[in-house]
């Protein structure tokens, strides 16, 4: 049994990777400050080998170890929350980032740290690969996000070659599920939301950039297996099937059977055209592709969001 810490596993993304840890007989420690992060996300992770921590990582490296992995995943992620917590994403992304590093120096343990497909910005290369170094406005509304994502990557590589920390960075790209915040602000949750309570589905801009979604489970699936591959530079994660939104905001409409129409709004700043990730090292390093389909995953998040909606 190995010792992993799971920081922001509260969190959409970080409370799914806390059961998979669990399910392959990991003992999981589990921080978070609740910032973006929901106390329900967990509260089904009752073992003896599961425990929680109320803390924000910005503010210290002061949590018991030792820790065979820590893994990185605190950060406002959707733009709701970013654009209205500017200095605090910044914050975790340096300064809490560099405090999950210290956790890790300190038990030589593997760190992870989660990045995102926005390191890319708004992409001239397409699709993307690990190699692009990106578009990116360091002074737009979006770069608090982006830029702390950056930032996080060069500490992370820093402590890899200056303090020899076994480190991986995976980015990834749009990922959806169970566990979505209903007013999370991402297209998943907008969408669904919107056509579940038979409001009109917001598209911004023409509706033509394009996206690709990735279900949770085959994204937490390349987590655990990049865990044990000494590979230190960025991995892409995400699935590479790629759609318009307006594609995308008709198969919600048919799929909740639902009577919204698609009404448009100004696309907001530096919002990105085009967004599909290269897969191809992630399937020869970790022999890992995306398994769930779109619909398929999109039938149980659907279900979740409906089961979410008739409790509020």
């Amino acid at each position: 049994m190995k010792r992993a810490l799971v920081i922001g596993g509260a969190g959409f993304i970080g409370s799914h990777l806390c059961e998979r840890l669990l399910a392959v007989g990991h003992e999981v420690i589990a921080l978070d400050n609740f910032i973006t992060g929901n106390p329900k996300n967990i509260q089904h992770l009752k073992s003896s080998n599961f425990s929680f921590i109320e803390h924000d990582i910005t503010k210290s490296a002061e949590v018991p170890g030792p820790f065979d992995y820590v893994l990185n995943f605190a950060s406002p992620a959707s733009p709701v929350d970013y654009m209205e917590k500017p200095i605090e994403t910044l914050e975790v992304g340096s300064l809490g980032t560099q405090n999950a590093l210290k956790i890790a120096e300190k038990s030589n343990a593997v760190f992870m740290m989660a990045s995102t497909s926005e390191i890319y910005g708004d992409p001239e290369v397409h699709p993307q690969k690990e190699d692009y170094w990106g578009n990116v406005n360091s002074i737009g509304p979006r770069s608090c996000y982006d830029e702390a994502k950056r930032f996080s990557e060069a500490l992370t590589m820093a402590y890899h070659r200056y303090y020899n920390v076994n480190t991986r960075i995976i980015r990834i790209f749009n990922t959806f599920g169970p566990r979505m915040r209903l007013r999370d602000g991402r297209v998943v949750p907008n969408f669904s939301v919107q056509a579940l309570s038979g409001k009109p589905i917001t598209v911004y801009g023409s509706g033509n950039q394009t996206r690709s979604f990735c279900y949770v489970s085959d994204l937490v699936d390349g987590i655990v297996r990049l865990l044990d591959v000494e590979y230190h530079n960025p991995v892409n994660l995400g699935n590479p099937a790629e759609m318009t939104i307006l594609q995308f905001a008709q198969k919600i409409i048919d799929m909740t059977g639902s009577s919204s129409e698609i009404i448009y709004e100004p696309l907001p700043t530096d919002d990105p055209k085009q967004r599909k990730p290269d897969i191809t090292l992630a399937g020869k390093l970790l022999n890992w592709k995306p398994v769930v389909s779109l619909d398929e995953g999109l039938e149980k998040t659907v279900a979740w969001f409906k089961e979410a909606i008739n409790q509020e």
